[in-house]
C-alpha cells in the first residue's frame, strides 16, 4: 500500500506519491451471489478466510419505503470479495448467518447498516467502524473515499451511492462501485487502529464500537409528521391538521407500494396544499404537483383527507407547539431560565476546550444532548460524583465520563449565581 497520504489535520507532508485511482476490484468484479449453491460457496470461502470480515450494504433509500438491504457486500482475508442479492435468496442466509454471527465485523458508518443486516438475522459479535475510528482519531473528514485516499493512497471510483439499489440485473458499474467499498476497510482498519493505539484513544474506540453494536432501535416519533419539510410555514392549528392527515395518509399508500413516500406526495406539496386549504378537486389541481397525471388520478382521496382536517373539532386540532420531552431549544433559555443557559454556556466552553486539547470532534466527546439535558435539569448536588452518575445514567460511556464529570462539575459551580453557589 502507499504510505499515508494526509495527517488528520489535513496537512500532508510534502514529497509523497501521487493517489492512485481504484475504478474496479482489483481481482475482478464479482459475481452476485443469487442462489443457494453459490451462497453456500461463498460461505465455504469466508469460513476458510482469516481475521475480520469488512461488510457493507447497499439500500434503496428515497425509492424504497422499506430500508432493506438490497446487496450484501464482504471481504475477508484469503476468500476475496462477495455480493449476496437477500432478495433473490428469499432472505434464507442460514449458512451466512452460521459463518459471520462469530467474525468480528468492519463497518464504515456501521449504525446506517446494522437495521437491514439485523432483519437478516446477521448480528456481528463484535465490530470496528471505520468512520467512527476516524472522528475519534481527530480526522475532520470521515466518509470512505476521503479516509481510504488520505490514509492509503488511493481514490475510490464513486457516484452510486443514491442508486436504486432494488433495481434488477444490477449493473456491473454499480457492482464495481459495491465492492470496492468493502476493498480496503481492512487495511483502513489497521491502519485507524494504530493510530488511535498511538493516540492513547483505542480503549475509547472500543467502548464507542460496543454501543454502536449494542444500541437498542430507535424509539419511534410520537408525531413523525412534524417532521415535514417545511413544516414550519404552517401557522395554524387547522392547516397543521391538514399536514398531519395528508403525511399519514401518504405513509400508508407509501407503506403499501413500497414506494419511498416523497414520491408518491412531496412534502412541499403538502406543505402547498395544507397552507391553501383547497375545498374542490379543481382548486386541489391548480397547486403545484397535484395537477400532475398520477396525482390527479389520486385527487380525491387527497381532498378528503384535507376535508376531515378542515372539519375536525378544535379540541382535536393539533398543537403548534409540540411537547418534545426534552429541554427547549437552546435559543429560547435566556429568556426561560436564564441560569440554565449560563450553565450551558459554561460547559459548552469547557468542552470545546477539552475536545480540542484531545483533537475530538466535541460532538464524539460527550452528547449533546446529553448536555443540555444535564444544563438544563442539573443534579441537586453539583460534585463530580453526581454529575458523573448523571452522564452514566443517560447512556455516557465510561471513557467520556471519567473525562468530562469533574470539568462539567467545575462549569456548572462556576456558572451558579453568587447566592446559591457552593461555599
Amino acid at each position: 500500500m502507499p504510505p499515508v497520504a494526509d495527517l488528520p489535520d489535513g496537512t500532508g507532508p510534502a514529497g509523497l506519491p501521487a493517489v492512485t485511482p481504484l475504478n474496479e476490484p482489483r481481482e475482478g468484479t464479482p459475481d452476485v451471489v443469487a442462489d443457494p449453491a453459490g451462497l453456500a460457496r461463498a460461505c465455504d470461502a469466508l469460513a476458510a478466510g482469516m481475521g475480520a470480515v469488512a461488510v457493507d450494504t447497499e439500500r434503496a433509500s428515497g425509492y424504497r419505503y422499506w430500508p432493506k438491504a438490497y446487496l450484501v457486500q464482504l471481504r475477508r482475508q484469503g476468500s476475496g470479495t462477495h455480493l449476496i442479492d437477500p432478495a433473490a435468496l428469499d432472505g434464507d442466509l442460514r449458512p451466512l448467518i452460521q459463518v459471520l454471527n462469530d467474525i468480528p465485523w468492519v463497518l464504515h458508518a456501521a449504525s446506517q447498516d446494522l437495521p437491514c443486516l439485523e432483519e437478516l438475522d446477521l448480528r456481528p459479535p463484535e465490530l470496528f467502524d471505520t468512520e467512527l475510528a476516524g472522528r475519534l482519531a481527530g480526522y475532520h473528514r470521515v466518509a470512505l473515499g476521503t479516509m481510504v485516499e488520505l490514509l492509503l493512497g488511493y481514490r475510490l471510483e464513486k457516484g452510486h451511492s443514491a442508486a436504486d439499489w432494488s433495481t434488477r440485473p444490477l449493473p456491473t458499474a454499480w457492482l464495481n462501485y459495491a465492492a470496492l467499498d468493502v476493498e480496503l476497510l481492512l487495511p483502513l482498519r489497521e491502519k485507524l487502529e494504530a493510530e488511535l493505539a498511538e493516540q492513547g484513544k483505542l480503549a475509547w474506540a472500543v467502548e464507542e464500537f460496543e454501543a454502536v453494536r449494542t444500541a437498542p432501535p430507535p424509539e419511534p416519533k410520537a408525531e413523525p409528521w412534524r417532521r415535514t419539510s417545511g413544516v414550519h410555514k404552517v401557522r395554524t392549528p387547522r392547516a397543521l391538521a391538514a399536514v398531519r392527515a395528508l403525511w399519514q395518509a401518504r405513509d400508508e399508500l407509501a407503506r403499501n407500494r413500497d414506494r419511498a413516500p416523497g414520491r408518491v406526495l412531496p412534502d412541499s406539496a403538502i406543505v402547498a396544499a395544507a397552507t391553501e386549504g383547497p375545498r374542490t378537486i379543481e382548486q386541489l389541481r391548480a397547486l403545484p404537483v397535484f395537477g400532475g397525471r398520477m396525482q390527479r388520478k389520486l385527487s380525491a382521496m387527497w381532498l378528503s383527507h384535507i376535508r376531515i382536517a378542515q372539519e375536525l373539532p378544535t379540541s382535536e386540532l393539533p398543537s403548534p407547539s409540540p411537547a418534545n420531552g426534552g429541554p427547549p431549544p437552546p435559543n429560547r433559555w435566556a429568556d426561560r431560565d436564564p441560569e440554565a443557559a449560563a450553565r450551558l454556556a459554561a460547559t459548552r466552553a469547557a468542552l470545546n476546550e477539552l475536545a480540542t486539547s484531545h483533537r475530538l470532534p466535541v460532538e464524539n466527546l460527550l452528547s449533546p444532548d446529553l448536555v443540555r439535558r444535564l444544563c438544563w435539569e442539573p443534579p441537586e448536588d453539583s460534585d463530580m460524583t453526581s454529575v458523573a452518575a448523571h452522564l452514566a445514567e443517560r447512556g455516557a460511556r465510561r471513557w467520556q465520563t471519567e473525562l468530562t464529570a469533574d470539568l462539567l462539575s467545575r462549569a456548572l459551580k462556576a456558572a451558579a449565581p453568587a447566592s446559591t453557589a457552593p461555599g
